[in-house]
């Protein structure tokens, strides 16, 4: 066994790494912490908005005298929400530099100030009657989101073994959507949807980053990064001996070195490097149409659509908030089933399953609204429709791209790559929020033909270029994409062999920029 641990990574066979209490806690603490921000306070607002729209016009008519016209609130509702999606760029646009100068774990802690200060200021909007601090609040909330959604895959894909790497990686989704439900509950009437409830309902998102910031800091920075970019090799040895719950973590620490050999030749990329980068090309992408495809496949024109749906379906309006909170349950059930089959089936599986139930229901469900007003029983296909819908997407497009993210670029790129990820996530976010009511109004139904396509196109792309990349080390995955970058990598494996962990430097005609 000695002689099999001190072989490199390539060539040894790695014990299969456990759930550690360690590991299972730092996720805990991490997750619940920052995803939890991101789909608490995407669903806050939908349910209350009556309630919030009424503190407006009742402040400014307080302050001025008379009601707000219609065409003002609406710009103004139209700010609170989109707001979020804008902070969101902006945070995403800042996460490659606090990761590289903060660390994984530094950039999470650091990030609980823009969850608890518009917690607190959103608490006491009432009181102070103004509704520009809910509107404030909700940019530095997407802020919070834009850097936690890039900051958390990265340091949860750093943390878990590589037999784990899936099931923590879809950790993001799986308290993205526990965020949405538990809004969802909290929204409803009987609880804090009411008008003495809502500024609770709004200040809760700070207690999640406050339980963060209280344990968090007992928890080890990602190992990955302390070697590699901190150079620390004794104390991401001892955070790795915490991880796995045993002393000998040689064969990770060489597959660790391994890694810095690979990319040493990179240097750090920035961004604009990145984009013209021959052996990240296909990797860059991918990732840019798996962000891109998960937001234009249709899942928040779903969620615009939804309360019509219901109503055609002859749910009455007050016990409409109940089936979105149905909605949520399904959501979140097929997210965490999706988190314990993402090892045993694979990325490529659950994506392109997904993407094909999302493509069928949007299609079923175009039809289905055409012809409803002919054969009114086609309204109950519609809900069941929508439901399939949220079950495809929460098993592969929601969960799976923040595994994958994480796992097609090494350490020197990933932070300029996840800054690209995040930018495009929250813009197509941004853009689906603004345009689709539009599309909706021109042409009603239809718009779902138009998900549907590229829910196909999303799908045919990822059978075609990405990788199964389950059970692969970061190096093993760099070298698949190599040849599809038509760039030669080394045999490293060969020169791991003869020359041990301390290679020589990939040639420079081969990592140019």
């Amino acid at each position: 066994m000695k002689n099999k641990d001190t072989l490199p990574p390539q060539l040894a066979s790695h014990r299969e790494g456990g759930l550690q209490p360690t590991l299972v806690l730092a996720t805990l603490s991490a997750a619940f912490g920052s995803a939890f921000q991101y789909g608490y306070n995407i669903a806050v607002v939908n349910t209350p908005h009556r309630l919030l729209k009424s503190f407006y016009n009742e402040t400014y008519f307080e302050r001025h005298g008379a009601f707000m016209d219609e065409n003002v609130l609406l710009i103004l509702w139209s700010s609170t929400v989109s707001m979020f999606p804008l902070g969101g760029l902006l945070g995403s646009l800042v996460v490659g530099l606090l990761v590289v100068k903060c660390g994984r774990k530094g950039t999470l802690l650091i990030n609980n100030f823009f969850a608890i200060v518009p917690a607190i200021l959103m608490g006491v909007s009432k009181v102070a009657k103004s509704f520009e601090l809910i509107i404030f609040s909700r940019v530095i909330l997407g802020i919070c989101a834009g850097i936690s959604y890039s900051a958390l895959p990265m340091y949860l894909g750093e943390l878990a073994p590589k037999n784990l790497r899936g099931t923590l990686g879809t950790m993001t989704e799986v308290f993205v959507i526990f965020g949405i439900l538990l809004a969802q509950i909290f929204s409803l009437q009987a609880i804090l949807g009411n008008p003495t409830g809502w500024p609770v309902l709004l200040a809760i998102t700070g207690i999640p980053a406050l339980l963060q910031l209280l344990t968090l800091p007992f928890f080890p920075e990602s190992p990955r990064y302390t070697l590699i970019q901190k150079r620390d090799e004794e104390t991401a040895r001892r955070a790795l001996r915490a991880l796995r719950g045993w002393a000998d973590v040689e064969d990770e620490i060489e597959e660790m070195r391994v890694e810095d050999q690979a990319e040493k030749a990179e240097g750090r990329l920035s961004v604009l490097n990145l984009f013209t980068f021959r052996p990240l090309r296909w990797q860059l992408i991918s990732v840019i149409v798996l962000m891109a495809g998960q937001q234009f496949s249709g899942v928040n024109a779903i969620n615009y659509y939804a309360d019509m749906i219901y109503t055609s379906a002859g749910v009455e309006a007050e016990y409409s908030q109940y089936v979105t909170v149905g909605a949520g349950v399904v959501n979140i059930v097929m997210t965490v089933i999706s988190a314990f089959t993402v090892e045993l089936l694979g990325r490529r599986c659950l994506l392109l399953v997904g993407y094909g139930i999302c493509g069928f229901a949007c299609l079923v469900l175009t039809l289905a609204l055409l012809f409803q007003s002919t054969v009114p029983e086609l309204s109950y296909l519609s809900v069941i429709c929508v439901f399939a819908f949220i079950a495809g997407h929460s098993i592969g497009p929601s969960p799976v791209p923040s595994v994958v993210r994480t796992e097609i670029f090494l350490q020197s790129s990933r932070p300029a790559a996840f800054m690209v990820d995040g930018a495009v996530h929250w813009a197509t976010n941004f853009i689906v929020g603004f345009v689709f009511p539009s599309i909706q109004e021109a042409i009603g139904a239809y718009s779902f033909i138009i998900f549907a396509g590229i829910c196909l196109l999303t799908a045919v792309y990822i059978h075609v270029v990405i990788p199964e990349t389950k059970g692969k080390t970061f190096v093993e995955i760099n070298q698949i994409f190599a040849k599809r970058n038509k760039v030669e990598i080394p045999e490293k494996k060969e020169e791991i062999k003869e020359v041990g962990p301390h290679v020589p430097s990939t040639p420079a005609k081969e990592t140019a920029f």
